[in-house]
């Protein structure tokens, strides 16, 4: 599947200012096979180390860090040959091996001609941090998500319909009908697939719905056995029952998380580290609240309240259990968890272009789904399921704050009038 990382990556592999990197993301978001596709591309050969597995590797490592002695190694036990600027060396799931992450600062150091890459699913997570620490400012980083509706609808064959999509955003030109229609039901099929490579190339092959979910399942009991092995037990409950009170969050007329929704009593004191290890394992998405429409937005964050989104959307309407015809159907409804699941969707878009993830709320009960900071403005973002998409709230908003324009996402065709840019939900990937 094409990936809009690869050209980051090949960016590092040329860069004069190259260090080792990291590739961070969730588990199943395709870290392993982008860059051993790399990898194959562009170097002579890959040496590959998962250091789950790779138990001899790992204790070489515990005991020592000079990078010309554990190449040594690798290449005594692997059996390859290990050439600077023509070999990859690969650290998959490095979080298993803390050491090794530790090593990457001695590789930048003493053996920069060697190009070095690491992923890991949990690396955002205190796994072991008291004894090896991380190697700041000596690795280069990037995060993977799962595939954005641009990278989902190129895996279909549509790369046309992508392109037209982008010309008619960028020219606020309206898309012929036709079009239009496709580009809303491939929406439609990804609500219910989402990104995650293995429950989109399931699609492909089998067009099965219910098997694609089967796949969704596994990856949830990954995160699930996640939680267990890289937590205590007691923090492990508490990630747990957080984690499955999502929908319940988003299905209240305030979606602002509420630590009693997971157990009465609750509070941030007993669950709020629980909250940050679902957030740095990229499990699911943290969208806080903005007290003004003022740049920088991050100045004004209200760090006591936020909403909480899964990290895709396909596995929140598999947990959400809604069922796959109410999202499929074109007849509008009044379902109004299909609302808050589309502004899951939204914040999925916007977070794998690393946007900062934040909503507005005035003192009385407007609110804005989304604002961005973009290009030196603020763009509030409002979000509609449907194509009936009133709204005082955007109103408010712009009356208070005047922005140059706002955005509005529905199932309307691209527009703009009355400074407010008309978006079609299949074109996020293009904000």
């Amino acid at each position: 599947m094409k990936r809009k990382i690869s050209d980051s990556l090949v960016e590092w592999k040329n860069s004069r200012e190259r260090k080792p990197l990291i590739v961070n993301g969730a588990r199943q978001v395709g870290k392993t096979y982008i860059l051993e596709q790399f990898g194959e591309e562009y170097f002579q050969n890959v040496v590959y180390l998962n250091m789950e597995i790779e138990g001899a590797v790992g204790a070489f490592i515990e005991k020592e860090l000079s990078p010309q002695k554990i190449i040594q190694f690798i290449e005594s036990s692997k059996r390859q040959e290990i050439t600077p600027e023509k070999t990859l060396i690969f650290f998959d799931e490095i979080q298993a091996c803390e050491r090794a992450l530790t090593s990457l600062k001695y590789f930048c150091e003493q053996t920069p001609e060697y190009h070095v890459v690491a992923a890991g699913s949990l690396l955002g997570v205190a796994v072991n941090r008291e004894k090896y620490s991380f190697p700041v400012g000596k690795v280069n980083e990037l995060s993977m998500y799962p595939l954005d509706f641009e990278e989902f609808i190129w895996a279909l064959g549509y790369e046309k319909l992508a392109e037209e999509i982008r010309s008619h955003f960028a020219n606020n030109e309206a898309m012929p009908e036709a079009l239009h229609h496709v580009a809303l039901e491939l929406y439609q099929k990804y609500f219910i697939i989402g990104g995650m490579p293995e429950a989109v190339k399931t699609f492909i092959k089998t067009d099965s719905f219910l098997k694609v979910q089967i796949i969704q399942n596994n990856i949830l009991n990954e995160y699930i056995a996640d939680m267990a092995k890289y937590a205590d037990t007691a923090t492990s409950v508490k990630i747990r029952a957080c984690y499955d009170s999502i929908p319940a969050q988003l299905a209240k007329e305030n979606a602002k998380f509420q630590y009693k929704v997971v157990q009465r009593g609750g509070t941030a004191t007993i669950f709020g580290e629980a909250i940050e290890w679902l957030n740095l394992a990229n499990i699911t998405l943290k969208c806080q609240q903005l007290e003004h429409g003022f740049i920088p937005i991050n100045a004004y964050m209200n760090l006591i309240n936020f909403k909480l989104y899964m990290g895709d959307i396909g596995i929140l309407t598999l947990r959400s259990e809604i069922p796959l015809q109410t999202v499929l159907s074109t007849i509008e409804t009044d379902n109004t968890f299909l609302g808050v699941m589309t502004e899951n969707y939204v914040a999925q878009c916007f977070r794998s272009k690393n946007y900062r993830l934040a909503y507005w709320q005035s003192e009385g009960k407007a609110e804005v789904d989304f604002v961005l900071q973009l290009d030196g403005n603020i763009v509030p973002v409002e979000v509609k399921k449907g194509r009936h998409n009133r709204s005082k709230s955007l109103g408010v908003f712009m009356e208070k704050y005047k922005p140059e324009y706002a955005i509005r996402i529905s199932k309307k065709n691209f527009g703009f009038e009355n400074r407010i840019k008309s978006v079609p939900l299949y074109a996020v990937f293009c904000i």
